[in-house]
């Protein structure tokens, strides 16, 4: 492929794309021939796919087809972030956001809006998109997407994820044209060093240093890494972006073997991840086919190839060195460093890794120049970070927000607040790795080195929000145990020292805990910290150090009182029935699975704490409200 013919294909549906972006960056309605009277894109990300959004397109296609509509494009997506309301289907050009569709609620779309002379279906509408007097209002403007910028996530939920020219359309491989056509390897790194991009994998480490280090090695076989191996409990970023724009990726690697001297990448990603690494597949191909990638790409006489190696999941392989040893095809464990991959990685020669998200903000930064990036977020970290919003929060979803915003700001603006009038507690950021931020902390700006500073860390963007029914103890022992589980084994103060945190927590929330357990902990957290081969291991104490500096009364009262005032903790409970308000229906008898509840019919039981095992089935089925936990 020429640059006349990509530039061709760029303008033929350019205009496709901007009628998606008017209504979704402005709010506004373009008015442009497209050939199509109506756009309709519908989510085929995990998300929504889990919730049925194929049955949704299929009935949809099949509306169409039925009522003769040959002007309306159908288009499969990828996630559009409000992942709590899926499956979410939005038509264009007026930008209606419909929310939690079914098959039969496409179908009345496609008779009642779809048709000529249609009108909005209101009922099936994103409620967020109504105002009290029953106006719509453009889904931009509404709390969970007016205060997100959309750098990483700008083509997710605007493209057709397996169709490169949509791709093409929406800016991807415009980076590479510049890149090879008007810039040398050390115009690109100054201007990834000047943007001041940092790695969006967890450790932060600037980007532009990472390529310069790797330019700089003399080789002459180098290698570009994409990290997809997105381990931590409710995190869905990366996979996000491979569904709904998995271009924006190779693109970010080419321009990085151009940019070092390396003629191939790997992506590695956890097999998993089906849809994403079907679609990564796909997209390989099709760049492939259209010059994008192989041989002399564009005709400038750069070479740059892309393979997939998939993961078996395992945690530690999101290390760097244990995923290149992964790939090379041994087993995953980490190896000291230095010397480090930028000198002696993958096959032992210089390598770049870098993870999905910051692959995804290397277009805009050279389209749009550093100083653009520069100016978004704080002075110490630039851009914006994409964050799986999960846990007691309303809108459950993929958010994207300059760095720089508070913790409120994304809890109670963006995510729509706490459910069930329940009260903040705590946000678990940075995974299995990472702390939890209080509510005392909450107008802290989210950061690299604000989250640091009060004991958590970004990580990769999983945020987990937690309300007044989580214990903290067993918050911290959650996330133990999978990195217990997950420790690769190879060194002792993580092999021995994940255990034996885990059996002292443990310990605790069984109402065994001893005073001088909080010290055996947090002796043990620090020399786990300073002699861990990896970062698996140095981190693993933090989701246990960070609770027990901001709850620490909650430790004592598990440890002193014997309670868990969250009553999570089973072991610590005591079930009870008020004589009063039991009315004596049996119920509760009749469900209990080890018969420990006993007495007459209308007349007040009693429990036997002895035989009780705490399921809480006798709760459920009281209809007076009659039990307590205490």
């Amino acid at each position: 492929m020429t640059i006349q013919e990509l530039a061709k294909i760029r303008n033929a549906k350019k205009e496709l794309i901007e009628v998606r972006r008017a209504v979704r960056e402005q709010g506004e309605k373009l008015a442009a021939k497209t050939g199509y009277r109506k756009q309709v894109l519908v989510c085929g990300g995990t998300g929504c796919t889990s919730s049925h959004s194929m049955k949704v397109i299929e009935q949809l296609e099949t509306s169409v087809k039925e009522l003769g509509l040959d002007d309306v494009l159908i288009v499969k997506t990828g996630c559009f972030g409000l992942c709590a309301l899926g499956p979410i289907m939005i038509v264009y050009p007026e930008g209606a956001f419909y929310a939690q569709m079914t098959p039969e609620h496409a179908k009345t779309v496609a008779e009642k809006h779809l048709t000529k002379g249609g009108e909005i279906v209101k009922e099936l509408l994103y409620q967020g998109t109504l105002t009290k007097k029953g106006e719509i209002i453009p889904f931009s403007e509404t709390p969970f997407y007016k205060k997100q910028m959309r750098i990483a996530l700008r083509n997710c939920g605007v493209i057709a994820p397996e169709n490169i020219e949509e791709a093409i359309a929406a800016g991807d491989y415009q980076a590479l044209e510049k890149v090879l056509t008007a810039m040398t390897p050390d115009d690109v790194i100054n201007e990834m060093l000047a943007s001041g991009l940092r790695g969006r994998g967890g450790a932060g480490f600037p980007t532009g240093r990472k390529w310069a280090f790797a330019k700089a090695s003399q080789s002459e076989i180098k290698y570009v890494c994409c990290n997809a191996d997105e381990g931590d409990p409710g995190a869905f970023m990366d996979r996000s972006v491979l569904e709904g724009d998995p271009h924006c990726v190779l693109e970010a690697m080419a321009i990085a073997g151009y940019a070092i001297g390396s003629h191939q990448g790997f992506i590695y990603v956890r097999a998993e991840y089906p849809v994403a690494v079907t679609r990564l597949k796909i997209a390989i191909a099709q760049a492939h086919e259209y010059g994008l990638l192989g041989k002399n790409i564009l005709g400038t006489g750069f070479d740059f190839e892309v393979e997939i190696r998939l993961g078996a999941g395992a945690f530690v392989c999101g290390e760097e060195t244990a995923l290149m040893r992964s790939i090379e095809g041994h087993r995953g464990e980490p190896r000291p460093r230095p010397p480090f991959p930028a000198v002696k990685g993958l096959f032992e020669k210089p390598t770049i890794l870098n993870n999905v998200e910051t692959w995804a903000n290397v277009n805009p930064i050279i389209l749009k120049g550093a100083a653009w990036f520069s100016s978004i977020g704080t002075e110490t970290s630039s851009g914006t970070k994409v964050f799986a919003l999960g846990g007691k929060i309303t809108n459950v979803g993929l958010v994207e927000v300059p760095m720089g915003t508070t913790l409120r700001e994304i809890v109670e603006e963006i995510g729509g607040g706490i459910p069930n009038g329940k009260k903040f507690k705590a946000a678990q950021t940075g995974g299995p790795s990472g702390g939890c931020i209080p509510a005392s902390c909450i107008d802290t700006p989210i950061d690299y080195d604000s989250l640091i500073a009060i004991g958590s860390m970004m990580g990769s963007g999983g945020m987990i929000i937690l309300d007044e029914d989580d214990c903290m103890v067993d918050i911290s022992k959650f996330y133990l145990e999978f990195t217990a589980d997950e420790s690769c084994g190879k060194c002792t103060p993580c092999r021995i020292g994940t255990k034996r945190l885990l059996q002292l927590l443990t310990k605790i929330t069984e109402g065994k805990g001893e005073p001088e357990d909080i010290a055996k902990i947090e002796e043990l957290a620090s020399h786990m910290k300073q002699s861990s081969l990896c970062a698996l291991g140095q981190s693993a104490p933090n989701p246990v150090l960070s609770t027990m500096r901001y709850f620490r009364d909650e430790y004592e009262e598990h440890i002193n009182d014997k309670k868990c005032r969250s009553h999570v903790c089973k072991a610590l409970l005591n079930f009870t029935i008020d004589p009063v308000k039991c009315k004596g229906c049996t119920l509760c008898a009749r469900n209990c699975p080890v018969k420990a509840i006993s007495g007459t019919v209308k007349e007040p039981h009693t429990i036997d704490t002895d035989k009780c095992v705490k399921c809480g089935l006798c709760i459920s089925n009281c209809r007076f409200g009659a039990i307590e936990r205490k």
